[in-house]
């Protein structure tokens, strides 16, 4: 083994007197940590491997594992953080740019825990969800400014292109070659139970996947993988990707192990390739280049389908938003910094950007100023973790949410950040067909469908509480948040009173 100064970040802890040696953490980890010797009749492990999945921790039957973290510790210094110095020098052994998977980890505020929901009492009373009717579907797509009728009187009530979703919520981008076969299965077939959408990220539609048409959105991405006219059609909507959360400004990366088989021919790359999506679009250099793309997919699509165009969370995230409405785009969607992904540049995924709570409140802010509110739906992402944070992103403007690390948690994500390797324990973020299986839809989708049909419950619940009986009448509705332990600049920009006021 090379010289290295990193020490191993976890101790496996294996208790003799409950380890039968039957090797199932052996077979079970992809990492190669465990190994048998025969010579001496133990099991052994070389830390220095273990990504902490919890794979051998959850199958070993006598519960024999325990994985710590390791107790090592560099001198305290405030400065410089054991992460940083560990950081340093794995780019002095490697001279590579640091790679992360999953989401920015680093403390900054979470704006969703500084804020509560406001409760009826007496005189708005509280509705009870069980006996009185409620309403949680949302259609995604331009509005009409206001009533119009015929010359008969009657109601107009023809709208352009609209995504219905049954609940306020969808699985957001993840393509096929960042997840797995089996993964992205799952999603399919849990949005078409469900009533919602799932995305295909930016590595086109497999197509085994077309019979899910109705309920999935095609994404067109900078290094436009899989995209012909038959996956345009394929698709209830069509996403524009620009941006995303974990890595503001940049492109993405697929490297070519993951390249292969079924991965090369729905992205229409030669296997082994690394499939490098450029930062911009080459053909998108103002909102007028966009709005030529939005109308080019509109012309080829027979303008029967919405077009979202997604954007990551930054700075000038609402001046953008108020050009993206103004380029015919039906639905914007805004993924915060926290956002998941398979691979990024660890600089860029924990210094880039800004939080989806501030950049919804800015975006409705500008858009509602600007009365263009009703040109588009808004949709949300980047760490969306529970049916809370729906009802507060709704309150703060939004029309719906995107998630995608709950779905892979759901699924049996340990979050262990190492998709980039493409050894997942999990057979989630994986091409090897070994580890892939470990992921089964009749398994996998039914307990999506539990999770969307919780948190379902749980918004019913918030809403009713609220004595709010829509999903409508609570976009927007920013009386019904109060802040904490927040300053004045961060309750304004989120356009709440704190709490107690």
């Amino acid at each position: 083994m090379a010289f290295t100064l990193l020490f191993p970040d976890f101790d496996i802890l294996r208790d003799p007197n409950r380890c039968i040696k039957c090797r199932v953490c052996e077979r079970q980890c992809a990492n190669e940590v465990h190994q048998y010797d025969e010579e001496h009749d133990i099991m052994l492990a070389d830390e220095n491997k273990c990504v902490d999945c919890q794979r051998c921790v959850t199958l070993c039957p006598t519960k024999a594992l325990r994985i710590c973290e390791n107790e090592q510790v560099f001198r305290k210094n405030a400065n410089w953080r054991a992460q940083t110095i560990k950081e340093i020098y794995r780019q002095a052994e490697s001279g590579g740019v640091l790679l992360s998977s999953m989401g920015n980890p680093e403390p900054f505020p979470v704006y969703w825990d500084k804020t509560l929901i406001n409760a009826s009492q007496v005189t708005n009373p509280s509705i009870d969800p069980l006996r009185e009717p409620m309403e949680t579907k949302v259609f995604l797509g331009k509005k009409p400014e206001m009533i119009e009728r015929s010359a008969d009187g009657t109601l107009k009530t023809e709208l352009t292109p609209q995504l219905e979703l049954k609940v306020p919520l969808m699985f957001s981008a993840m393509s096929f070659g960042s997840i797995s076969y089996n993964a992205h299965k799952s999603l399919a077939m849990a949005a078409t139970e469900l009533g919602i959408c799932y995305n295909t990220g930016e590595g086109g539609l497999h197509e085994d996947f077309y019979q899910y048409g109705k309920n999935t959105i095609v994404q067109v991405a900078s290094g436009r993988f899989g995209v012909h006219k038959g996956y345009l059609e394929a698709g209830a909507a069509i996403e524009i990707k620009m941006g995303q959360g974990a890595k503001p400004g940049i492109g993405g990366h697929l490297p070519g192990t993951k390249i292969v088989g079924e991965v090369s021919r729905t992205r229409m790359i030669p296997e082994g390739s690394d499939a490098i999506s450029p930062a911009p679009h080459h053909d998108i250099y103002s909102i007028e280049d966009l709005r030529q793309l939005v109308y080019s997919l509109k012309e080829a699509t027979r303008y029967a389908k919405p077009i979202i165009v997604k954007v990551a969370a930054v700075h000038n995230i609402a001046a953008i938003a108020s050009g993206i409405a103004r380029s015919g785009a039906d639905i914007i969607a805004i993924d915060g910094f926290r956002g998941g992904t398979g691979a990024a540049p660890t600089r860029i995924r924990d210094n880039v950007g800004i939080p989806i709570e501030l950049a919804l409140a800015s975006v409705d802010a500008r858009l509602r100023e600007e009365g263009i509110r009703n040109s588009v739906s808004l949709v949300v992402g980047g760490s969306i973790r529970s049916s809370a944070d729906v009802v507060k992103a709704i309150a703060l403007g939004a029309d719906a949410c995107y998630i995608a690390t709950a779905a892979l948690l759901a699924m049996g994500c340990h979050l262990c950040r190492s998709c980039q390797a493409g050894k997942c324990n999990w057979g989630i973020a994986t091409q090897q067909p070994d580890l892939v299986k470990r992921v089964n839809p009749d398994i996998a989708a039914p307990r999506l469908v539990n999770l969307i049909t919780a948190w379902g419950h749980e918004i019913k619940e918030l809403l009713g509480g609220m004595g709010i009986n829509s999903i409508e009448a609570l976009r927007g509705n920013r009386l019904m948040l109060r802040g904490i332990g927040l300053n004045e600049k961060e309750l304004s920009i989120l356009g709440i009173a704190h709490a107690g006021e």
